[in-house]
């Protein structure tokens, strides 16, 4: 098992350790001067990777692996980053064209990085790999990495060793190009994705598979004789429209292939943050060498709104009794809402619970936390409880959740807040034009 990275966590500590600090002495003015006490190397490189043999016969395609180091902690600076490349364990599998930026000696090599960044995303080594002649289909290699740099609380870094293993294979690669990551339409537009692959691999695709996957706010998906078509109207998974496409073409290695025509949806009335998602695959059940570059999800957001609102309840009762507490949302409209990406709930019904009462049973999904939004250990007895609505909500949902609330002392006119929430912030709907109905009472009479 890999180390996690320490670096948010250390930083948080350093707050914490502050703030400790402060209560111990006072008005004592903390130390600036006091340096964090951890910093962590990483080394980002791919667990595996695909060499492609030749088409037949002829050159082994080749492939880049990217890799890149990065620390954990802002208050350092990093510098003078080596990374060492042992590519030893590629013996017949394998041949590697190293970059400008490594100096090789026979089966390693030491590469360069003069500024180390504290995140990911950007790799600074880029070596150059195909299968080495003879190779064959299977044959599997590793290139292992180490890395050092200079900075940090010690004055020196050593990154967790990390590894890349190569296989050989043979095959047809779809590869689909990239369509717009966002777009943006207003409901009743018409938006249209021209969809293209082409076929990297070194054998030919016996047929195309195309999978489409439009999101419950987009209607009206092009349609193609090759395809069938099927609607879910919801439940667990948010509701959408579905298409999978068969093309009997052979896509020969380095040829391409368009849908017959750009692939269109219309925004409806209820649209928000829409999704259209479109995968490709190798027909005649062929294996596609890489994966990861056969899907693509395109955002399309709606200049729409939606009315997130709650209802709080009143109760009454006389000391000792049990009542139940109704707590309702309601989504007005005119557009519906899902976290599609993520899957975190659409929002969260919060109670306060009013003072002198105690909550003895809740729904599964109202989780009991402390005042402040802490754990809280038990099932009933929290002071506040976040309920959780599924990751979707149309355009007209209505849901309540019924508590049981036990009146330990019986004072009229007791009040515990009521409000509608993402998991963080208290009103963070940007797209919800009314936030004076975010908010609510329970009684307690």
């Amino acid at each position: 098992m890999r180390p996690v990275p320490l670096g948010r966590t250390l930083r948080l500590g350093v707050c914490v350790t502050a703030v400790a600090g402060l209560l111990t002495v006072g008005l004592a003015a903390p130390s600036f001067a006091d340096e964090p006490e951890y910093d962590s190397l990483w080394i980002a490189a791919p667990y595996e990777q695909t060499l492609p043999l030749g088409t037949d016969g002829g050159t082994p395609q080749s492939r880049s692996v990217d890799v890149g180091i990065t620390h954990s902690n802002d208050y350092y600076t990093v510098t003078d980053g080596q990374v060492t490349v042992d590519i030893s364990g590629l013996a017949g599998v394998a041949e590697v064209t190293w970059p400008a930026n490594c100096v090789p000696s026979g089966t390693t090599a030491v590469c360069a990085v003069p500024e180390v960044p504290v995140s990911g995303g950007t790799e600074q080594i880029h070596l150059t790999v195909r299968a080495a002649d003879g190779a064959a289909a299977g044959a599997q290699g590793t290139i292992t990495y180490e890395a050092t740099a200079t900075g940090g609380p010690d004055g020196t870094l050593t990154a967790y060793p990390e590894e890349t293993t190569l296989t050989v294979v043979s095959g047809p690669d779809l590869v689909l190009d990239a369509v717009p990551w966002r777009t943006e339409g207003a409901p009743g537009d018409r938006v249209a994705f021209p969809v293209r692959l082409t076929n990297n691999g070194n054998e030919s695709a016996h047929g195309i598979t195309v999978k489409l996957l439009a999101s419950y706010g987009l209607t009206e998906l092009t349609q193609y004789d090759a395809c069938t078509y099927t609607s879910s109207p919801g439940g667990q998974y948010a509701p959408s429209t579905r298409a999978t496409c068969s093309f009997d073409q052979v896509l020969a290695p380095g040829d391409s292939f368009e849908l017959p025509a750009p692939l269109g949806v219309t925004l409806a009335q209820h649209a928000l943050n829409e999704r259209l998602d479109i995968t490709v695959e190798p027909g005649d059940g062929a294996a596609d060498l890489v994966s990861r570059d056969n899907f693509a999800a395109a955002q399309i957001g709606a200049d729409n709104t939606a009315d997130f609102s709650v209802i709080g309840d009143e109760v009454s009762g006389a000391a000792g009794q049990t009542v139940t507490a109704r707590l309702t949302f309601k989504n007005n409209g005119p557009a519906w809402f899902g976290n599609l990406g993520s899957g975190a709930p659409a929002a969260y019904v919060r109670l306060i619970v009013p003072s002198g009462t105690t909550v003895t049973a809740a729904p599964t999904e109202c989780r009991p936390r402390t005042l402040s939004g802490g754990y809280y250990p038990q099932r009933t007895g929290a002071p506040r409880y976040d309920c959780a609505l599924p990751y979707w909500v149309l355009e007209d949902a209505e849901r309540s959740f019924d508590l049981s609330l036990r009146i330990d002392t019986a004072t009229p006119g007791t009040t515990g807040a009521v409000s509608v929430n993402s998991e963080y912030d208290e009103f963070p709907f940007d797209f919800d034009p009314d936030f004076t109905n975010n908010t609510a009472e329970l009684t307690v009479n």
